[in-house]
Parts: structure tokens; sequence; C-alpha cells
């Protein structure tokens, strides 16, 4: 099964494609769609959509993962943001005829580490050693997306 976990963002939206056969993941795939503040936020969004709807054609994922949208009462503005961004990823996976699940951030902790309060350096160091890197990322968003399809395969396999 090839999960695609996607960590969406206007300025950054992290990537990672695992393949999941006989209970070993493998890399498939991983990187970054990035956009400038320079741009409108009409263009900002179609780099997104388009950087989707291409990703998708290349991989043909199974399943795409994304976090719950969490909205700090002292940010609207950055929700109101992020869910432009999440929509046109959610229409590209919907053009596309795949199936989207959402995890809350401590479950993807949990499946991961192994407790919901992890930090983001936990969780980047067990998908490093859970994948096998020999380098870690360069953006948090790239491990972010990856602990999306990792922890997928952990919750379908174990159902935790």
């Amino acid at each position: 099964m090839k999960i695609l976990g996607v960590d969406p963002a206007l300025a950054i939206t992290g990537y990672g494609i695992v393949d999941c056969e006989r209970n070993k993941l493998s890399l498939l795939e991983a990187g970054i769609i990035k956009t400038s503040v320079k741009q409108l936020l009409s263009e900002r969004l179609s780099r997104i959509y388009r950087g989707i709807v291409d990703l998708i054609s290349e991989t043909k994922p199974d399943v795409m993962v994304l976090e719950k949208l969490y909205a700090h009462y002292h940010h609207p503005t950055t929700a109101y943001l992020l869910g432009h961004a999440r929509g046109v990823i959610y229409l590209a996976a919907a053009e596309a005829g795949i199936p989207v699940v959402e995890y809350a951030a401590t479950r993807i902790k949990k499946a991961i580490v192994g407790k919901g309060q992890a930090s983001k350096q936990q969780v980047q160091r067990m998908v490093g050693n859970l994948l096998s890197l020999k380098k870690m990322p360069e953006y948090m968003d790239v491990s972010d997306a990856l602990a999306l399809a990792i922890a997928h395969s952990n919750i379908i396999k174990f159902k935790l």
C-alpha cells in the first residue's frame, strides 16, 4: 500500500510517500512544495494544488493522510489560511479518487513514538529510524509528512 502523508501550509507544504508491504516500510519519495509570500494567495494555492496533482499522478498513492486541523484561538487567521491550503489538497485527492484520512497530532505521535506528547525532534528521529534514513530531512515539514504516512500504516496494521 502506498501512503501519501501531507503536511499542508502556505509557505512550505511537506509530503512523503511510503510503501507498506509485508510489515516493511520503504521511502518512495519526499519533498516540499514551496511558495513565496510575494505571490498572491490565489497563485500560492494554485502552486500547492498543481504540486499535489502532479505528485498523485506520478506516484499513484492508495490513500492520503493529513493531520487534523488544530486552531489556536490566538491565531484565527493562521487557521483560516491553512484551511485554504487543505482545501486545494482535498480537491486534488477527490479529483484523483484518493481517500483522505485525518488524525489528531497526539494520535500521530503515539503511533510513531509511543506517547502522544512526544516532541517534534523525537518524532523526526523515530521517522529516520523507521525508514533507515542516513540523513534527516532538511525540512521538519517533510518529517511531519512522513510521520503521517508511517502512523497510518501503524494504525491500520495494529488497529491503534
